[in-house]
């Protein structure tokens, strides 16, 4: 499928993994988490927002949270 022809529902479920991964990168390192575990989360999850910020399907997402979490 491609990204023109994508649905508002699948929008919403990209939206919603990205906006999991703010969340994830905002709450900051668990308690439990060894620091190199955490470089390596918050690397994978800043590296998924940006993916997701070049999508060309957003509609009225507000993106600005994504792009915050991603620098």
């Amino acid at each position: 499928m491609s990204e023109t022809t994508i649905t508002p529902t699948e929008i919403a479920q990209h939206y919603k993994a990205a906006m999991d991964s703010v969340n994830l990168i905002n709450a900051g390192k668990p308690e439990l988490m060894t620091a190199e575990d955490w470089a390596d989360c918050l690397a994978r999850n800043k590296e998924h927002l940006k993916i997701m910020l070049a999508k060309d399907y957003w509609t009225t997402e507000n993106m600005t949270p994504l792009a915050d979490a991603s620098e």
